[in-house]
């Protein structure tokens, strides 16, 4: 079980007028909705709908999609029984995240054209790792490989499930024994390390693969744990504490953005896909406590824009519990590089402009400089390139939501939001929140962008955005920062 402490404030309920969308209800019966994880049936219908009309923007992110070699029905997989990230031999974890954005893209891909050569390479690929792989070694970087690998497997089987030649039990067998353990052990233990030893982005992804998890196989007490973890966690992935700050502008401060940029688009990312997955069961993640992560995802686009944003300097403990310790400071915001990318934007804009009918001037801008998102292979050759499976404008894109779905509240999953409002488990529905004034805007591509590295000072390159880092362990470095922020030393 999770360790979960503080208490979650209460939101308010949405009045008439504000244009958010309904939740979708999670299955009768006790099950979850399927496909339910990133892509519900509706959406799937409609990128088919608009791709056969040639309907903008959604024909250019469907080319995005075929023309990458991932999405081809000729992939062939390359399954191993054990997989190795940041230590072990061999190091392999490549295959694997490509084969999984290989059995994504061919999956996707058959949804919008109906072409079966797609399913079954999606089904092959899926197939073949069930029933080889049986765990998941390294470093500390074995936690990442466990979160961020295991909520796209989910994902890209979601989308076969009912496949006649999927091996359903099998693989939910996998997800369940080889990533999940994983990485709940992650959010419990943190690697032995103090709680605010690992950044947000260490949290999110494994907050993910639990809840994605949780919801392919049915089990209500899983997704529970991530949607509590969410709220009151005590690591750096939970709300208020990955946005420790909400400024008088309505932004709230991301804190990643005194590591790097980098880090920063991955953990916005990670939460926004958090955040996406438990709207389709029902649960408003999006609307928690005031609409928060708005605030923080408009925060880091205005930044990653090359806007000024307030830093509130922050001091977190680092260390092994009853071990080494030490302790580090962010004083500012990084410097970045408005050139740099991830196919991250499309997803959060959509969700807060069209279904919830909010301003949000920031997200549109950057989502429209990020426009068409490609996916997996189209940002880079190393694994920071396939830490989001991408393709937003395609799938995200939607038209504003209807006058009876703006005044609609959200269908709440009574099982599933058990850690609602106090954090005890007692269950209970909440309303989403409504849209504050401080809601509302006021006015690259990575390398191994989940690691942690020796010195994850990033040289951004501006033609390309190109962040090298070095591989590592933040658990065995100590790290200063210049008064301005933007260098780095070990």
């Amino acid at each position: 079980m999770l360790k979960i402490a503080g208490t979650a404030a209460g939101t308010a309920g949405l009045g008439a007028g504000t244009g958010a969308a309904a939740t979708p209800a999670a299955a009768a019966g006790g099950a979850y909705a399927h496909p339910g994880l990133l892509h519900t049936e509706a959406d799937l219908a409609r990128m088919a709908t608009k791709v056969k009309a040639g309907a903008a923007p959604y024909a250019a992110g469907f080319a995005k999609l075929t023309a990458n070699a991932h999405a081809q029905s000729s992939w062939t997989p390359r399954p191993a029984a054990t997989v190795y990230r940041g230590g072990g031999s061999p190091q392999n974890y490549a295959a694997l995240y490509k084969d999984i954005h290989a059995a994504y893209q061919n999956a996707l891909r058959h949804h919008i054209t109906g072409e079966s050569a797609h399913a079954d390479t999606a089904v092959q690929i899926l197939n073949a790792w069930s029933g080889t792989l049986t765990s998941v070694q390294g470093s500390a970087d074995r936690f990442l490989a466990a979160g961020l690998y295991g909520y796209q497997f989910a994902n890209a089987a979601e989308l076969v499930r009912d496949h006649g030649d999927f091996e359903l039990d099998r693989f939910q067998t996998m997800l369940s024994e080889v990533f999940a353990p994983l990485s709940d052990d992650f959010l419990v233990r943190h690697n032995g390390a103090v709680i605010t030893n690992y950044w947000p982005n260490w949290d999110l992804a494994n907050m993910a693969c639990v809840l994605a998890t949780g919801i392919f196989c049915d089990d209500k007490a899983q997704v529970a744990r991530a949607v509590d973890y969410f709220k009151n966690g005590e690591g750096l992935g939970a709300v208020r504490r990955a946005i420790p700050v909400v400024h008088d502008d309505g932004l709230g401060e991301w804190l990643e953005a005194g590591r790097d940029q980098g880090h920063a688009l991955l953990g916005v990312g990670l939460m926004g896909t958090f955040c996406e997955m438990a709207w389709n069961q029902g649960i408003d993640l999006y609307g928690y406590d005031d609409n928060r992560f708005l605030k923080g995802a408009q925060y880091v686009a205005k930044w990653a824009m090359g806007g000024e944003v307030a830093y509130t300097a922050n001091t977190r403990a680092k260390g092994a519990v009853h071990g080494w310790s030490g302790r580090e400071t962010a004083s500012d915001a990084a410097g970045v590089d408005p050139n740099m990318t991830r196919p991250i934007w499309a997803m959060i804009a959509n969700h807060y402009t069209r279904r919830r009918g909010l301003d949000a001037s920031y997200l549109t801008r950057i989502a429209a400089k990020a426009a068409p998102e490609g996916g997996g292979g189209d940002y880079g050759p190393n694994s920071g390139g396939y830490d989001q499976l991408g393709f937003g404008t395609l799938a995200f894109t939607r038209d504003r939501a209807t006058a009876a779905e703006g005044s609609a509240p959200p269908s709440a999953s009574t099982d599933a939001d058990s850690g609602s409002g106090t954090g005890t488990g007692t269950g209970t529905k909440k309303s989403a929140s409504s849209a504050s004034p401080s809601a509302s805007a006021q006015g690259g591509r990575g390398e191994d962008l989940a690691a942690t590295g020796t010195s994850d000072f990033p040289a951004w390159t501006a033609a390309g955005g190109l962040a090298a880092l070095t591989g590592g362990l933040l658990l065995l470095r100590r790290r200063t920062r210049t008064g301005s922020g933007g260098g780095r030393q070990n």
